[in-house]
């Protein structure tokens, strides 16, 4: 727990950061087609970035790492970790070579409503710049690996605050000297890149860890990484497959569905990132660890602490963000060139992806009980699944919404994400079930009843706290955000009040060793 809020503390701060970048951005640029063809240059190599890095790499890499580590020497650990950085440093240059060259056929696929040759012109460019990203970012993604499997966990949590200053100071000082202002954005992407992964250097020095790149495909570790990396490209990522066929579907919608779609992401990614992110990121190690000790009843401890607090933190805050998307919007966006409009076309996606917030943040919790035991084969399973299941929503939600009265159509594409990531938690939880790691235990159906009364209780207050938009717009930024800050505050108190009433002993989360002998007496 100590280790989970580390990580937590340090995503707030780069989510705070992120929260400041996305005003900047969108009081400057606004809505438009130009900020579609940048967010399209910015989704692509945020793509190969989490296939590459957070996500498929990362989850094939540090189990193999961690054993090595537990049962090898330090000189095989250094070979292995040279090796890797060799073999991922080659992989990562051929991809962006590609990207590079096929940078139009890559916007036609991904943006297919881009039928404006100046647009696609204009996305074109971008994404020639950001796709380097992809190689930088995912370098750093290896850093941070090697420094979780040492327990260091504020480096890597802190890093992507990089990100959003580079984004912040090109908005600000860059993109008025530029004849095309938004291309600024592209360029601080790039630098971000350069800067994060410089960032991670000296504490891998300082662990005697800096690694030398060797090229090698005999090496055993590297092979061992490799096969488990193939199949985890679906089932770590399918979160960002969805996302990114969403942005193709939103191309051939309305001008500024990519945008709306964009910001709303970023409000689901702030729990998400705080919480479910940071839970995957501190329980890896330990589950990979526990499964190298074969301590069975460790792994299972651990998993389930992971499930119950992703529960108990992430159905309040879809609650809330499900409640409060509008006034969360005008608050943080509706300034300069982000009108009303916006605000509203924004809300309705937000609260469709706050439906699917619990699945996002559970999928971050049980994929990692797979791959920590180098297991890819049902989580690859759950994301295809996912992954058709969302395709085909997609379409009929589409289809429903197109020019009806119920909602704008956008919103049906972050509604099926939402399904599609249920249908992934149902198959992933399911298979625990059967390898018997007693997950679904009376003590966890208490806690999940408490959780879903208290949340119902915190989310009529705050509606009724909230009351009509039209009360937000004469407001100012400051009086907007006392106002807003209050509300969640309180909320978060009613919460906690009343999930205690209801027995949920908090206690419990900060004691792992107590609440593991407990669980082991209920066993």
């Amino acid at each position: 727990m100590r280790s989970a809020a580390v990580v937590s503390g340090m995503t707030l701060i780069s989510r705070l950061f992120g929260f400041l970048r996305d005003v900047i951005l969108a009081t400057s640029f606004g809505v438009s087609a130009a900020t579609d063809a940048f967010y399209v240059a910015l989704r692509i190599p945020n793509l190969m970035r989490r296939l590459f890095a957070e996500g498929s790499f990362s989850l094939a890499f540090v189990p193999v790492f961690s054993e090595y580590r537990k049962q090898r020497s330090e000189q095989e650990l250094k070979s292995l970790l040279d090796h890797v950085a060799g073999m991922l440093l080659s992989v990562l240059i051929i991809v962006v070579s590609v990207g590079v060259l096929f940078a139009p056929g890559l916007v036609s696929l991904f943006g297919p409503g881009f039928t404006d040759p100046a647009q696609h012109a204009l996305a074109t460019d971008m994404l020639r710049i950001t796709f380097p990203y992809a190689l930088f970012i995912s370098l750093t993604a290896l850093a941070g690996g090697v420094l979780n499997s040492f327990g260091r966990f504020a480096i890597p949590a802190v890093t992507p605050v990089l990100l959003n200053i580079a984004l912040i100071s090109a908005a600000l000082f860059l993109a008025p000297r530029m004849d095309v202002p938004i291309v600024a954005l592209a360029w601080g992407v790039l630098a971000a890149g350069v800067i994060q992964l410089l960032f991670q250097i000296p504490s891998l020095m300082r662990l005697g860890l800096l690694p030398r790149p060797r090229w090698s495909l005999s090496h055993a570790g590297v092979r061992r990484i490799g096969r488990l990396m193939i199949p985890t490209l679906f089932g770590s990522s399918v979160a960002q497959i969805n996302l990114l066929i969403d942005t193709m579907i939103a191309s051939l919608l309305v001008t500024g569905s990519i945008t709306w779609l964009f910001y709303s992401d970023r409000l689901l990614e702030f729990p998400l990132g705080v919480f479910g992110i940071a839970l995957s990121t501190v329980i890896l190690p330990s589950l990979s660890r526990s499964h190298a000790s074969d301590d069975h009843h460790a792994f299972g401890a651990t998993l389930s602490w992971g499930v119950r607090a992703g529960l108990l933190i992430a159905i309040p805050a879809a609650v809330g963000l499900g409640v409060l998307a509008a006034p969360i919007t005008a608050t943080l966006f509706s300034y300069g060139s982000f009108t009303a409009n916006d605000v509203h076309m924004t809300a309705w996606s937000v609260a469709a992806y706050a439906l699917g917030l619990p699945a996002y943040v559970l999928v971050k919790v049980l994929a990692p009980a797979f791959f920590s035991r180098q297991n890819t084969r049902l989580p690859v399973i759950a994301a295809v699944v996912s992954m058709v299941t969302n395709m085909g929503l997609n379409v009929l939600f589409v289809w429903f919404l197109w020019d009806g009265d119920l909602a704008p159509a956008h919103m049906g594409l972050a509604l099926a994400s939402s399904i599609a990531a249920w249908l992934q938690v149902v198959i992933l939880s399911t298979a625990l079930r059967r390898d018997q790691f007693g997950l679904m235990q009376q003590r966890f159906w208490r806690l999940l009843i408490a959780a879903l009364v208290a949340a119902a209780i915190m989310g009529g207050v705050i509606h009724w706290l909230a009351g009509e938009l039209s009360v937000w717009w004469p407001l100012g930024f400051v009086e907007r955000m006392l106002r807003l800050l209050g509300i969640i505050g309180l909320g978060a108190v009613i919460y906690g009040l009343v999930s205690l009433a209801l027995g949920v002993s908090y206690r419990q989360f900060w004691q792992q060793r107590d609440m593991a002998q407990g669980e082991s007496k209920q066993d």
